[in-house]
């Protein structure tokens, strides 16, 4: 609908679903569960050209959704979580590129997860949800892109939990895969990671309206989720970007209360963020999807990142920030010292920045690093923007 497309962006889009793995033919999960039929919501920006090599699949974190780029009618207020980036003449840009991007098994954003319904007892699965992983996200992913009739990507990119699947999508799926684009993210969780998600996590299950997951068509856990997102929205930040934000600023008030309610401006916030989030967010999702990150370990089964790496065929772009204190640089380092050491073609940028892991959702310098890599790609690989129409 050119007539409601503002320059340089996507303009309306429409959220898609594909299902499949129908009984008796449920995807076997890396737990040891089955899951099946699964639903994927996703959504495509720009045309497939004719040799289906000009795709980019993109990847969301944590709490994302398929909802990457443009509006969904007209007066929508929020456009998609990376649409700086996406859109005609943009970093990923839809007049050269097929931009997918789908919600993750485990979420609640369309996809099958927690609260769908489980068509075998005819109610939401709660905590009779099989335990997913990233490998299993990818998986799922794959079936999509088979779906769309794509048999190789150009590129996949994604931030955070997104950088581990585009991680794991260059060793599951080597053959699949020009590169990979893994931002501000890790090859495994380390403690203090998994001590944060399990702060959530308990936050969560200790809430009295939690109920053993069971809590559809009931009371919320809503205190539980909120706390647990305030606690996550911490890690988001740096401290710089805190005190530029709050300082000690005081909220409604002149002088100190000496209670424990609200005093500061930054208390405020979390709880603002942490209401917000309870409105859009499925607290058993969050269980999953937390748990999912902290059993991903890319260096397993060898124990050997180095060695698991080496399977990987594609090249690399890996993206830090140097005030990202919930996954540090150094981390993003560990991954490319593995590349190298395997004669991988790896491409390592650590970008200043004072937002703290929030950066990579930003716009700034990683736009044009990855809009030159990947236009530097396709040229590489003879990939043609698609004829027009």
């Amino acid at each position: 609908m050119p007539q409601s497309k503002k320059p340089g962006a996507v303009g309306l889009v429409k959220r898609q679903f594909f299902t499949f793995c129908e009984p008796p033919h449920e995807m076997a999960l890396e737990g040891g569960g089955r899951l099946g039929p699964i639903t994927l919501a996703y959504e495509t920006y720009g045309r497939l050209n004719r040799e289906k090599s000009n795709a980019i699949l993109i990847q969301h974190a944590l709490t994302g959704d398929s909802h990457a780029a443009g509006l969904y009618h007209a007066d929508d207020p929020k456009p998609g979580w990376w649409d700086h980036l996406i859109g005609p003449g943009r970093p990923v840009d839809t007049d050269r590129y097929f931009v997918i991007c789908s919600n993750v098994i485990g979420g609640c954003q369309g996809s099958t997860g927690p609260a769908s319904i489980n068509p075998a007892i005819g109610k939401p699965y709660g905590l009779t949800f099989p335990v997913i992983t990233v490998n299993d996200m990818v998986r799922a992913q794959a079936q999509l892109i088979d779906h769309l009739g794509i048999d190789r990507l150009l590129a996949v990119l994604g931030g955070s939990m997104g950088g581990m699947q585009a991680l794991v999508w260059s060793v599951l799926f080597p053959d699949r895969v020009a590169a990979a684009i893994p931002i501000a993210t890790t090859s495994k969780h380390s403690p203090q990671q998994i001590a944060f998600n399990q702060v959530g996590r308990a936050a969560i299950m200790a809430d009295p309206h939690f109920n053993g997951g069971d809590y559809y068509g009931g009371e919320l856990p809503r205190s539980g989720l909120s706390l647990a997102r305030m606690v996550g929205h911490i890690t988001y930040r740096s401290d710089e970007a805190m005190h530029e934000r709050f300082g000690r600023k005081l909220r409604g008030k002149k002088a100190l209360g000496y209670n424990f309610g609200i005093d500061f401006e930054v208390e405020s916030f979390l709880h603002y963020q942490g209401d917000a989030f309870v409105e859009r967010f499925d607290a058993n999702a969050y269980l999953y999807t937390t748990k999912a990150i902290d059993y991903f370990d890319l260096s397993m089964p060898s124990g050997s990142l180095t060695a698991e790496l080496a399977r990987a065929k594609c090249k690399f772009l890996v993206i830090s920030f140097t005030s990202d204190w919930l996954y540090p640089p150094y981390q993003s380092k560990e991954i490319v010292k593995s590349l190298l050491i395997n004669g991988i073609d790896a491409t390592y940028c650590e970008i200043e920045s004072s937002f703290g892991h929030d950066s990579f959702l930003l716009p700034g310098e990683m736009d044009s690093i990855i809009g030159n890599y990947l236009a530097n790609l396709a040229v590489a690989g003879g990939v043609k923007a698609p004829a027009a129409s």
